[in-house]
């Protein structure tokens, strides 16, 4: 029959003081870090959408900027009327109304 290995009755690790405040506190060593977490977590995140906003208006107003320099040189003036005249000239006439077959097994 084997035998049990000898283990010392009420021997003592280094972290049993550990164990110890952590049974009589454990606001302190879990709630305590989870809500420091989410706090400073939140202004992180903070931080990197608003500079994630401020790269993007800057790329924006960039565009603009060089769009508004090109567009005004050769703009033309947009008149209602002549655009319905000119749309009025473009008429397809060219075509004919052809009949298909139906498609096998539809009457």
């Amino acid at each position: 029959m084997p035998t049990f290995q000898s283990k010392p009755y009420g021997k003592k690790s280094a972290l049993d003081p550990i164990a110890i405040q952590v049974k009589k506190k454990p606001f302190l060593f879990f709630g305590l870090p989870f809500i420091a977490i989410i706090i400073g977590g939140s202004f992180g995140l903070a931080q990197l959408t608003q500079t994630r906003y401020d790269h993007r208006d800057m790329r924006h107003k960039k565009v603009a900027k060089e769009e508004a320099l090109g567009m005004d040189k050769n703009r033309r003036k947009l008149s209602l009327q002549e655009e319905y005249w000119r749309l009025q000239a473009k008429t397809d006439e060219d075509w004919e109304q052809v009949r298909i077959d139906r498609p096998e097994g539809v009457e």
